[in-house]
């Protein structure tokens, strides 16, 4: 029987803008290889572009010593609250989630900005562990972003 989904987050605090963070998830993705190549092998879009509600993306990423595949659409892109929602489709993930979801949103504050990356998730049965290496994967890559932007 699966699991009633779950919801977990994470916090960064990061120096760049929330605007410059938001801008990266929202409209510029492409550079997230760039920013952090020993986690994110690649990303191309497969329908669409980089920045439309519905265009579908595959992330190649290294985690936990592997190499994944994950096919995601973007779902939602809120401009004024800075947040952006990725819905998985395919993928290694969808061997042991029914449902996965990841909304990154980016909030100014008076020095620099807090980045909070919320995971919904849904579990195929009881023996999947929780997404906790993919939080601790997602925190990396925020922090790959922030240094990469102040350096830009």
């Amino acid at each position: 029987m699966a699991q009633i989904a779950k919801i977990e987050q994470v916090q960064v605090e990061i120096k760049s803008h929330a605007n410059k963070f938001h801008e990266i998830y929202s409209k510029k993705v492409y550079l997230v290889p760039e920013a952090c190549p020993e986690k994110i092998k690649s990303i191309q879009v497969v329908e669409g572009d980089w920045k439309t509600v519905g265009s579908v993306q595959l992330w190649t990423y290294f985690i936990e010593g592997n190499t994944e595949d994950v096919k995601l659409v973007v779902e939602r892109v809120d401009e004024e609250n800075k947040s952006v929602t990725l819905k998985v489709v395919e993928g290694e993930m969808v061997k042991y989630f029914k449902s996965f979801k990841c909304s990154i949103q980016a909030t100014v504050k008076d020095k620099g900005s807090l980045v909070t990356w919320i995971v919904e998730y849904e579990k195929l049965d009881e023996s999947v562990p929780p997404p906790y290496a993919h939080l601790h994967f997602a925190m990396g890559v925020i922090e790959d972003v922030d240094a990469y932007l102040l350096k830009a």
